[in-house]
């Protein structure tokens, strides 16, 4: 039995939305991973979309420190099922969640050992196909680093072109602040490293 459009009026005008599941496809180089993921029939198309990402990883001692996809000198790194990449992971999520799209751990969750060690680019640039594939682009963002150790400012740069670049944004759309927790729980004991960022994506037809 076909099933009709739904005529839906907001406060955006009015538009036409088809009832519809979609199926998520997961890929990376030689893999892939299908997720049914069942949307909202009623959900309108939106001009704009805002997202909110954050993540934690325990600092320790034998793993390389990437933030944004840049190494940084430290003597201690992520812990983490992939490169735990603090930044392009709570990127990867702000994305997804402007989309309504499930996280990252359920995308790529870390008990699949084909994630073990994975480049964290991997997810950001699904997190991209799936923004463009829904007909979206990056509005803008911006990003919050919370580390005692070790300094970042001498790396934002760095930083801010090469996630600028995995976007395929302009960097001026694109902004990385950095702080320390001022020594208090386990970020400002130097036990962890966190992130917060939040992202706006407007529809292609705006931009």
């Amino acid at each position: 039995m076909a099933l009709k459009s739904i005529r839906m009026t907001g406060a955006f005008g009015t538009s036409r939305v088809a009832p519809r599941v979609s199926v998520l496809s997961m890929r990376s180089c030689r893999t892939a991973r299908v997720i049914a993921y069942a949307s909202d029939a009623k959900a309108p198309i939106l001009p704009y979309r805002v997202g909110h990402g954050f993540d934690l990883h325990r600092l320790a001692e034998g793993y390389k420190l990437i933030i944004g996809g840049i190494d940084i000198p430290h003597t201690k790194g992520c812990e983490a099922h992939s490169d735990g990449d603090v930044l392009l992971h709570t990127v990867t999520d702000a994305i997804l969640g402007a989309l309504c799209l499930p996280d990252i751990g359920q995308l790529f969750p870390d008990t699949d050992p084909k994630w073990k060690g994975a480049r964290s680019d991997i997810f950001l640039k699904e997190a991209v196909r799936l923004m463009d594939e829904k007909g979206y682009v990056l509005g803008n963002l911006d990003c919050t680093i919370i580390a005692q150790k070790p300094k970042l400012s001498p790396h934002k740069e760095n930083i801010r072109n090469n996630l600028s670049a995995l976007l395929s944004a302009d960097p001026s759309v694109v902004n990385i602040k950095a702080k320390t927790h001022e020594k208090v729980d386990s970020i400002g004991e130097e036990r962890s490293i966190g992130c917060h960022a939040v992202v706006m994506l407007i529809r292609k037809d705006l931009s």
